[in-house]
C-alpha cells in the first residue's frame, strides 16, 4: 500500500491544477476547513493513490475533489439494509445476505463546493440522504476470506447515498433511483488503513442544515467490512478502485415523522470520526 495516511484530490492555488496530497496537519477536519474557507496545505504526492509516494512539495488547497476521481473507480457497489437500527426504523425484516445495488461513476462528485444536483424527475418531495462509510478497494481480488478481507482495502472516506424514494419505491431495483447523478458525494479525505484499523469502530452522524438527524456506530452494520468484502468477492473480481458504501444507520428523512426532505438551497453533512466531514450543498435543476 502506499506511503500516504490523509490523501486529498484537490486544485491547487499556486498553478490552478489538480493534485493529489497528504495533508500537513491530518489532525484537522479538512471538510470544515475548506468550507469555512480556513487555509488546508499539502504534501504532494506522485503517482496515483494506489502507488503515490508522499514528497515535500507542499501545495495550498484552493478547492476539494472526489478523493477517487471517476477515471480511477472502475465500480461503485452499495449496501441496503446494512444496520440494525435502519431495517427495525422501516419495519423491514434483518436480511440473511447482503443486499446489493449500484451506482455508476456519473454519480460520483467530491465534498464542497461540488454540489448534489436533484434532477426534475426527483423534484418530488421525497429526495433524500443517507450517511455511510465508504471504503475504496486498494488491489484486485477474487474468493476472499473475511480474514483477508481488510488486507484488500485502500482507504476509508464518508459518502452520502443521495436517493428518490418516489423512484425507489416502485420497483424492486434501486440502482436507477440511487444512480442519478452527482447522487454519489464521497470526502472529503481518504485515510489510510494504518490509521483506521477496525473500521467498525466510528461514530457516523449526518445533519441537515445544521441539526442532526442521523447519529449511529459502524459496529451496528449487521455485515461487517470484512463479511461485505468476502461475499460480494465470491465468483466475482473485485478490482482495485472499486467503491463500496457500506449503508446507513436510522434516521434517513423519509421515515422520519414529519419527513425530511433535501431542498433546493439546502445543506447536508456526513461526519465520520477520525475521516471529518462531508459537506454538499443541494441544488435543484
Amino acid at each position: 500500500m502506499p506511503s500516504w495516511t490523509h490523501l486529498i484530490r484537490f486544485v491547487a492555488v499556486e498553478d490552478n491544477q489538480s493534485h493529489i496530497g497528504q495533508l500537513v496537519d491530518p489532525s484537522r477536519d479538512v471538510g470544515l476547513d475548506t468550507l469555512e474557507g480556513r487555509e488546508v496545505k499539502a504534501y504532494e504526492i506522485v503517482g496515483t493513490i494506489f502507488d503515490g509516494e508522499v514528497t515535500e512539495n507542499i501545495f495550498t488547497v484552493k478547492f476539494l475533489q472526489s478523493p477517487v476521481e471517476r477515471e480511477s473507480c472502475n465500480y461503485i457497489r452499495c449496501l441496503g439494509l446494512n444496520y440494525k437500527d435502519h431495517a427495525q426504523e422501516g419495519g423491514f425484516a434483518i436480511p440473511k445476505v447482503p443486499i446489493l445495488f449500484t451506482k455508476p461513476r456519473s454519480a460520483l462528485i467530491g465534498p464542497y463546493p461540488a454540489t448534489v444536483n436533484i434532477p426534475k424527475c426527483a423534484q418530488d418531495g421525497t429526495s433524500d440522504y443517507e450517511s455511510e462509510l465508504c471504503l475504496v478497494i486498494g488491489k484486485t481480488g477474487r474468493d476472499i476470506s473475511e480474514e483477508d478481507a481488510l488486507d484488500y482495502v485502500l482507504g476509508y472516506t464518508a459518502s452520502n447515498d443521495v436517493s428518490a424514494r418516489t423512484m425507489q419505491m416502485i420497483t424492486a431495483q434501486w440502482s436507477m433511483s440511487k444512480g442519478l447523478d452527482s447522487s454519489c458525494p464521497i470526502g472529503p479525505v481518504l485515510v489510510a488503513t494504518s490509521v483506521i484499523p477496525d473500521p467498525q469502530t466510528l461514530q457516523i452522524k449526518g445533519s441537515y442544515n445544521g441539526t442532526t438527524v442521523q447519529d449511529g456506530h459502524t459496529s451496528d452494520m449487521i455485515f461487517n467490512i470484512r463479511q461485505q468484502i468476502s461475499y460480494l468477492s465470491k465468483g466475482t473480481t473485485l478490482e482495485a478502485g472499486t467503491i463500496f458504501l457500506t449503508g446507513t444507520p436510522a434516521g434517513i428523512g423519509y421515515f422520519r415523522k414529519p419527513a425530511v426532505v433535501l431542498e433546493d438551497g439546502s445543506q447536508f453533512s456526513v461526519y465520520i470520526e477520525k475521516i471529518g466531514t462531508l459537506v454538499n450543498k443541494i441544488r435543484y435543476e
